[in-house]
């Protein structure tokens, strides 16, 4: 009965995200029943390449990395995979129609954090497209359902928050990234001397896209547009209190929005849904 090993490895991308964001999780809580589950798949697919560039560090990233991928097309070819998460993501590829070209470059992001990179602006581009523009443009697939009109319109602005969520997390991230993954991802910036200048720029350029991409929150279906506005209103949240903080607070610890907090701008927000004041 595969039906039942189909609701296995649904329930292992739910959990997935569960387990790693509440954030998401209770976003994707608020989109139509029927997406949910697609959403959970994405968001599964993307940890494991995540967990694996990020925590395997007693094992051979690269080689794994490069099974993960062989894996994941067979998996979409065959419509079916042994690994539950990536039978999961393969049902939404397939019954979406994602484009092979996004996952290819997701997975080459990836690779980028096998090593150590000097991010030039285009590289910072480069490896923003990958790890997160594709990943909202995946997202978007499953909103718009086929409509490729819509797709088109808001292909621009699930970038932008994709783009955003990335750069949020970049800042939250900066002192465990540079200190222990020996990582820098902002170009022309001195990780050992970060100062209030070199933030503030940084914060300038994620304050446009999170504009930007509420625009096309506005326009997105009903379908998803709840989940998906609760989800901007956690990382706009934390991003302004990223904000507050001066650079060597950033630099010496990780900054974050407590659960309790979060029910709060759950509420908060789904009152400006209801009122129509996003």
């Amino acid at each position: 009965m595969k039906e039942r090993f189909d609701l296995l490895s649904a329930i292992c991308s739910k959990e997935t995200t569960r387990l790693y964001s509440t954030s998401f999780s209770m976003g994707i809580y608020f989109l139509n029943k029927e997406i949910r589950q697609p959403i959970y798949a994405i968001y599964g697919f993307v940890r494991l390449a995540d967990e694996i560039v990020d925590s395997f560090h007693n094992y051979p990233k690269s080689t794994m990395l490069e099974e993960l991928k062989k894996d994941c097309f067979l998996a979409i070819e065959r419509g079916i995979s042994i690994n539950p998460v990536l039978n999961s993501f393969q049902q939404v590829v397939n019954q979406y129609g994602i484009e092979h070209q996004l996952i290819s470059l997701f997975l080459k992001s990836m690779e980028m954090d096998l090593a150590e990179q000097d991010y030039t602006m285009e590289k910072y581009e480069e490896y923003i497209l990958g790890s997160a523009q594709v990943v909202g443009l995946m997202c978007l697939h499953v909103f718009t359902n086929g409509n490729q009109d819509d797709f088109e319109r808001l292909r621009l602005p699930a970038m932008k928050l994709g783009s955003a969520f990335q750069k949020v997390n970049f800042l939250r991230d900066v002192n465990a990234d540079y200190q222990e993954l020996s990582r820098s991802y902002f170009p022309d910036v001195n990780l050992s001397a970060f100062s209030d200048a070199d933030k503030s720029k940084i914060e300038q350029d994620i304050h446009q896209e999170f504009k930007e991409a509420l625009n096309g929150i506005r326009e997105l279906p009903r379908s998803c547009k709840k989940g998906v506005y609760l989800a901007y209103v956690y990382y706009h949240h934390l991003f302004r209190k990223i904000g507050k903080a001066p650079a060597e607070r950033v630099m010496s610890e990780r900054i974050r929005v407590s659960n309790g907090y979060k029910f709060w701008l759950m509420f908060d927000s789904l009152v400006r849904y209801k009122l129509n004041v996003m």
